[in-house]
């Protein structure tokens, strides 16, 4: 049931409206970005875990884009569900509710790493990222909100440059844990108890790294309780069923959640398939465990390109940059697979560059003037961000058949054009 728009008490959540106006949260969006930084690290982790659980599970790629499969798929199945309980018990508290959620999941990898199981790996994936979405439920308007509207696209770029932190520097502390001894054993050549007990011994690191990250998650999911009452003013527009999905009838959100969906897509599935990628005799010929460390590269350049999107964005029309990044995209996937060696490694690490702008540029453009029913504009974006799920595992499959990732890589270009559509046709305010 969503808050009534009149009744409040001292102690009840008070959800923002939009009004138009800054509103005085005390500082609030400061610590939303510590936000942005925590589910962006948790998410960057699996381009790590993935080239991890293939080797020790001997995983073709279609099998090991699970991995982004239950992640992503807690987007379509959460983020109208976490919209409804964001609105009936406030952002704060739902943050905290989202923030406990993942901390669950961080604990469920020690059963997944002692038992060895694969499917219980996913399990934890995927409610660990069903927190990760109503925490986005509440970020992504209410950075928004925390501020003028007519600066809302380089605020919430801001924000995500933070995400894009995370981003980097989780994949960076993963690899030199994770991948280590991949290029000591190789788990094809065991079996029985033997495979059984290495299974286990490499899953002590992996169990440990997410221990210590339910630490920090439960900390940080105390400091957003105590701030649960600091929002004043709230107020959620009601809504019966599945609430936003009448958003999609216009023309401007519902091609925006189309290319939420496809930018997730495509930069999830580089990103899975990168390490792999370096790794090919074809582009730098080394193993797993001497090229995971540039996974930072690809992660790194979205931080860098948001923080000085954030300025673009306040001098030059959203769209048109949109569109600009997104050719840059296709260039970028083009030239690394007409080529060789170091320049189609990192020409393939630079699209990361080309991907910091999008989501909070996509974000903001397709949630224009949607005042009170931002929430419902949130959920539904977060359930387009299921792309992250569907468009992997698509890539994944082309590489089993086509026997290789180059011609896979064809699929992120196809989305990254359709983008560059979007941000043409939303290059005027709404």
């Amino acid at each position: 049931m969503a808050l009534a728009p009149n009744v409040s008490s001292s102690t009840d959540p008070q959800p923002i409206e939009d009004t138009g106006r800054p509103v005085d949260a005390g500082g609030l969006q400061y610590f939303m970005f510590g936000l942005f930084l925590i589910f962006g690290g948790i998410t960057s982790l699996n381009d790590v875990l993935i080239p991890k659980l293939k080797e020790l599970f001997t995983l073709n790629y279609t099998q090991a884009m699970l991995v982004q499969f239950c992640f992503f798929a807690a987007y379509a199945i959460i983020g109208i569900p976490g919209s409804k309980l964001i609105k009936r018990v406030g952002y704060m508290r739902g943050a905290t509710f989202g923030l406990v959620t993942m901390m669950a999941g961080c604990l469920l990898f020690i059963p997944a790493s002692q038992g060895a199981t694969f499917s219980l790996f996913l399990l934890a994936l995927f409610v660990l990222a069903s927190g990760v979405v109503i925490v986005q439920v509440v970020a992504n308007p209410l950075i928004s909100l925390l501020g003028p509207q007519k600066t809302a696209h380089s605020r919430l770029t801001f924000a995500q440059a933070f995400n894009s932190l995370g981003t980097t520097v989780f994949p960076l502390v993963g690899a030199a844990v994770l991948l280590g001894s991949l290029a000591e054993v190789d788990p094809a050549t065991l079996s029985g108890e033997a495979l059984r007990a290495y299974r286990q011994a490499e899953g002590e690191a992996i169990w440990q790294g997410y221990l210590a990250l339910a630490v920090m998650i439960g900390i940080v999911a105390l400091a957003v309780w105590l701030f649960r009452n600091r929002l004043k003013g709230e107020r959620h527009e009601a809504s019966s069923g599945l609430a936003g999905l009448d958003l999609l009838k216009r023309k401007r959100f519902g091609f925006g959640a189309l290319c939420i969906f496809l930018y997730v897509g495509a930069e999830v599935s580089i990103g899975s398939v990168i390490i792999n990628y370096l790794a090919l005799d074809r582009v730098l010929g080394q193993p797993e465990s001497a090229v995971g460390w540039m996974i930072g590269i690809y992660w790194g350049g979205a931080m860098v390109g948001r923080f000085i999107g954030s300025w673009a964005l306040r001098m030059f029309s959203p769209g048109k940059i949109l569109a600009v990044n997104a050719t840059g995209a296709i260039l970028l996937i083009v030239l690394s697979l007409f080529s060789q060696g170091s320049l189609a490694g990192y020409s393939l690490l630079a699209v990361g560059l080309m991907n910091s702008i999008m989501f909070p540029t996509i974000f903001s453009l397709a949630c224009e003037k949607l005042g009170p029913r931002a929430a419902d504009g949130s959920g539904i974006i977060n359930v387009a961000i299921c792309g992250g799920a569907i468009i992997p595992l698509a890539t994944g499959a082309l590489a089993d058949i086509t026997g290789g990732l180059s011609y896979a890589l064809i699929l992120p270009a196809v989305c990254y054009a359709i983008i560059g559509g979007f941000g043409v046709f939303a290059r005027n305010p709404a």
